[in-house]
């Protein structure tokens, strides 16, 4: 695991900028936690969209920057189960944003913020969970229902 000590002066100082400007302007329906004793280490609950089967709920994601950060992208998980095309059954994230469109002057407020746009608008193409990303294109009903259900069980 990626600790402080191995981030350069660099990646370390950008890191504490963003989080303290996170703490000072949260992004809506964001809460960031921070743990003091390892920075690299993100965790964060977002609550489901209003009007999404993710309503009412409060998901815990967390996100795990590399040694080389801000030049790799950090990794995401949602520590919360959930039914979601774009997410695997052990949570891990597939979105863009940490794979091929990575850019290092995106910051974590913007993995954020599209993790969260994703619970509004799931991207059924690039689909980790098959079942959810089949029943998102075939059967947008019964994957609410499905969502719902477990939104109210573990959210």
């Amino acid at each position: 695991m990626t600790t402080v000590s191995s981030l350069s002066n660099v990646a370390l100082s950008q890191l504490m900028k963003e989080l303290r400007e996170l703490d000072k302007k949260p992004c809506e329906g964001i809460k960031v936690q921070i743990n003091e004793e390892n920075l690299t280490d993100i965790q964060a609950e977002i609550e489901g969209p209003v009007g999404t089967p993710y309503e009412g709920g409060v998901f815990r994601v967390r996100l795990v920057l590399p040694h080389d950060f801000p030049q790799s992208a950090p990794k995401g998980h949602f520590l919360t189960k959930i039914f979601h095309p774009n997410v695997a059954t052990a949570g891990e994230i597939c979105v863009n944003v940490l794979k091929k469109d990575w850019k290092p002057d995106l910051g974590i407020r913007h993995v954020l913020l599209v993790i969260r746009c994703l619970l509004i608008e799931p991207f059924a193409e690039s689909a980790l969970n098959e079942e959810a990303g089949r029943l998102l294109l075939e059967d947008y009903e019964e994957y609410s229902r499905h969502a719902k259900l477990m939104t109210s069980i573990h959210a």
